[in-house]
């Protein structure tokens, strides 16, 4: 048997071939060597050996980090431009020590804005709102519990925008319309005598939309009531006092007559009062002898003042002592100066009234004198009191006169 060492087989011209694709030498005692591509169990060993160092990579950054504690931004760690680290906070040469960042100045407090009024608006405040991400708004930039900012008020963080206060409001203006001015003429007082003998008659100067004076006679069935409804009408009442007339008519109860004494007239009228009083003053009934007897107005003007109430004269007569004997005594009277009705025409009163009218633009003033029982001057007055005024003319009542100052009479 031939052994397989001989060298005579080495020098064998037969070559063996390798398998296909691969290099195959000899070293050693048999081993072989591979050339040209590594195997799939090499690659799989070279991924194993990544994954390993990069999950030990991982595990250390871990691990440092939880040394360290809770990171810093990079960017709060630097420095502001311009600025030097401190050297406290500079590391040793070779060491490495994390730098601790400067604390972000605190936002200034916010000026107080004043509450202004609205003829002094306040200047203009800014208030600085906090950066994004941290800071806190300043307690006197706060709004009041409850309250909101207004839009127009917030800023961009960071950013410093004025707080104008609200505008003071504007003044409203009022637009005034002048007045035509009307010339004054005189003041108009009208008198209805004779109430007191119905009711009926009485009702359509009740319903007179201005002031009016309206005298009562005492004695009659309606007297009392009659004063009664005129003051709750809002109207003036007068007592019609009756006095004796020279033509001897029969004036009505409760007359006074030239034979009394002083007692005796002052007895008579203060039970006329009585009855339908209180009242603001007397006029004369007819009374044309007794307003020509010194004596018996002496005791009449001087219980008027007494009273206390206003004696307006009727002037009966011409040949009247009343306005002699009260400038002797210092008592104030009014006098009359138009009868109204001495016909019921309309066109007779009408007349009548526009000369009481004239009188009262000449002298001041004017009383105007007709009766409760006239059916047609209610009507009239009604008609025309609204034109009284536009034309100038005041109304007042008799007693009403007598605080004006103004003379009546001739």
């Amino acid at each position: 048997m031939k052994d397989p060492r001989s060298p005579q087989k080495a020098l064998s011209p037969k070559k063996h071939k390798p398998p296909s694709g691969r290099g195959v030498f000899r070293g050693g005692k048999g081993r072989r060597k591979r050339r040209g591509a590594p195997d799939r169990r090499d690659i799989l060993h070279a991924l194993a050996l990544t994954a390993v160092l990069i999950a030990a990579a991982v595990l250390v950054s871990a691990l440092a980090l939880i040394l360290r504690g809770p990171s810093r931004s990079p960017a709060a760690a630097r420095p502001a431009p311009g600025s030097s680290v401190p050297t406290a906070a500079r590391p040793a040469s070779g060491s490495s020590v994390p730098i601790a960042p400067r604390p972000a100045p605190e936002p200034a407090a916010a000026p107080v804005v004043p509450v202004s009024r609205p003829e002094a608006p306040a200047a203009p405040l800014s208030v600085r709102t906090p950066p994004a991400g941290g800071g806190s708004v300043p307690a006197a930039a706060r709004p009041a519990s409850g309250g909101s900012v207004p839009a127009a008020a917030r800023s961009a963080p960071g950013s410093s925008v004025p707080i104008a206060p609200p505008p003071a409001p504007e003044p409203v203006a009022v637009r005034t319309v002048p007045e035509t001015a009307v010339p004054r003429r005189g003041t108009v007082v009208f008198m209805i005598d004779d109430a007191g003998n119905n009711l009926r008659e009485l009702e359509p100067f009740l319903r007179f939309p201005g002031p009016l004076t309206i005298a009562v006679l005492p004695g009659l069935p309606h007297s009392a009531e009659a004063a009664r409804r005129i003051r709750a009408a809002g109207k003036e009442v007068f007592l019609h006092q009756p006095m004796e007339a020279i033509g001897g008519q029969d004036p009505g109860p409760g007359a006074v007559y030239s034979g009394m004494d002083g007692e005796t007239i002052r007895s008579v009228i203060k039970a006329n009062l009585a009855e339908v009083g209180p009242v603001a003053g007397m006029n004369n009934h007819q009374g044309s002898k007794i307003t020509m007897d010194v004596k018996a107005m002496e005791t009449v003007l001087a219980l008027c003042r007494e009273e206390g109430i206003y004696f307006l004269d009727s002037r009966t007569i011409a040949g009247t002592v009343v306005p002699e004997t009260a400038r002797r005594l210092g008592v104030a009277i009014g006098e009359r100066d138009v009868f109204i009705d001495n016909s019921q025409e309309r066109s007779s009163m009408l007349k009548y009234i526009e000369e009481g009218l004239t009188k009262a633009e000449s002298r001041g003033s004017a009383v105007m004198i007709g009766h409760a029982w006239s059916p047609g001057l209610a009507p009239i007055l009604a008609e025309l009191y609204p034109g009284l005024s536009s034309r100038g003319y005041s109304l007042s009542t008799a007693s009403g006169l007598a605080g004006t100052g103004k003379r009546d009479g001739p």
